[in-house]
C-alpha cells in the first residue's frame, strides 16, 4: 500500500475531455504492443478464470500467481467444481500465495455462483458485488475484463498512473478516495469496449512502466503529458510510505502453522503445531486467529485440520486496493 500525499491536489484535479482523449489512444496502443501474454487474458480463461486471477493477484506478484492459477483451473475449471469440495481444499491449493482468507472467500463465491446463478459467473455488476468476498474493485474488474463492460477499475497500479499523469504527485493516497473514484470515472472512455481496454492498459502501464520505485519515463507512451514529470517529478511529501514486514510477525507464524496443516493427510495434534514456533504466546495467538478466521478447524483431543464443513463465508471482501 502507498502512503497519503497532500490531499489538496488530489481532491482538486479533474480530467478535462481533451486530457482524457489524449491519454486513451497512446496508452491503449502501447498496451496492444506490449501487454504480457497472461493466461487470464486469453479467451479460453472465461469469466471464472478472470475471477480466480483477480482474487489471487491482490497483493501478490504475477510470478507467484501463475503456477497456482494454472493448477487451480486445471483442478476446478468451473465454479461448481470448486463448490463441490470442502473449503479446506481451497486453502490447501492456495499454497503459499499469502492472505489465505482469499481462498475461503473464493470458495464461498463459487458456492454462491453455483447456487444462485446456475454455475455461471454473473455479468451484472450488482450481482457480482453481492457475491461473498467480492468488493467494488473485484466486481468492476470482472465486469470489465471478463465481459467488456464500462467500469472504473482502480487497483494500486492504476491509481499510481492517474496520480502521476493527471494529479501531478508521485504516489496516490494510502486508501482509495472519493476524489480518485471521480477522476477514474472522468477518465473512462465513453465507448464500452474502449473503456474495457483502457482499464487493462492503464493497469499494465502501472505494472510495467510507471512502477512504484523505478518509473521508466523513457518508455512511457504519455510521458509528454504526465503532470508529475512536467512538474519536475516532485518528491512524495506525505508520511513515509509503509513497507510490509513479515519476519517475526503473526503472519509468519500463521503461515508456518498452515503449512503443516496443508501438508498433512489428516488431523494434526497440538504437539506437532507447537514445534513450528518457539514463542508460545504468539503461537497460540496465531492459531486462535486461524480458527477465528475459519482457516483451521479444531477437533477433540487437541487435534486440528483444514476446514471440512460447508462453504466458509467470512465477512468482508478481498479488495485491498
Amino acid at each position: 500500500m502507498t502512503a497519503s500525499t497532500s490531499p489538496s491536489p488530489a481532491a482538486s484535479v479533474t480530467a478535462s475531455p481533451d486530457v482524457s482523449h489524449a491519454l486513451h489512444s497512446p496508452v491503449i496502443a502501447w498496451f496492444e504492443e506490449h501487454a504480457r501474454d497472461l493466461p487470464w487474458r486469453r479467451p479460453e480463461a472465461g469469466p471464472w478464470g478472470v475471477m480466480v486471477s483477480e482474487f489471487m493477484l491482490q497483493q501478490t506478484p504475477v510470478s507467484r500467481v501463475l503456477p497456482v492459477y494454472e493448477q487451480w483451473l486445471a483442478r476446478w475449471p468451473r465454479p461448481a467444481d470448486l463448490a463441490a469440495e470442502a473449503p479446506g481444499e481451497a486453502v490447501r491449493a492456495w499454497g503459499r500465495l499469502g492472505y489465505p482468507r482469499r481462498a475461503l472467500r473464493l470458495h464461498g463465491a463459487a458456492v454462491a455462483i453455483t447456487e444462485r446463478h446456475g454455475g455461471d459467473v454473473p455479468q451484472e455488476h450488482a450481482q457480482l458485488l453481492a457475491l461473498p468476498g467480492i468488493g467494488e474493485y473485484t466486481a468492476a474488474a470482472v465486469a470489465s475484463f471478463a465481459y467488456g463492460q464500462r467500469h472504473a477499475v482502480l487497483d494500486t497500479n492504476v491509481r499510481r498512473v492517474f496520480a502521476r499523469t493527471t494529479t501531478g504527485v508521485e504516489y496516490p493516497p494510502n486508501a482509495t478516495t472519493a476524489a480518485e473514484r471521480r477522476l477514474a470515472r472522468a477518465l473512462l472512455p465513453e465507448d464500452e469496449g474502449t473503456a474495457a481496454r483502457w482499464a487493462a492498459a492503464s493497469m499494465e502501464l502501472g505494472a510495467l512502466v510507471c512502477t512504484a520505485k523505478s518509473p521508466d519515463c523513457a518508455r512511457c507512451p504519455v510521458a509528454g503529458l504526465c503532470a508529475w514529470r512536467l512538474a519536475g517529478k516532485p518528491a512524495h511529501d506525505g508520511p513515509p510510505r509503509r513497507g510490509q514486514t513479515y519476519a517475526g510477525t503473526d503472519r509468519q507464524v500463521r503461515g508456518k502453522l498452515l503449512a503443516v496443516l496443508r501438508d498433512a493427510v489428516g488431523p494434526v495434534p497440538q504437539s506437532v503445531l507447537d514445534t513450528v514456533w518457539d514463542e508460545p504466546v504468539q503461537r497460540a495467538r496465531a492459531l486462535d486467529g486461524l480458527v477465528s478466521d475459519g482457516l483451521v478447524e479444531p477437533l477433540a483431543a487437541g487435534m486440528y485440520r483444514l476446514p471440512q464443513g460447508t462453504a466458509a463465508r467470512p465477512s468482508g471482501d478481498t479488495d485491498t486496493n
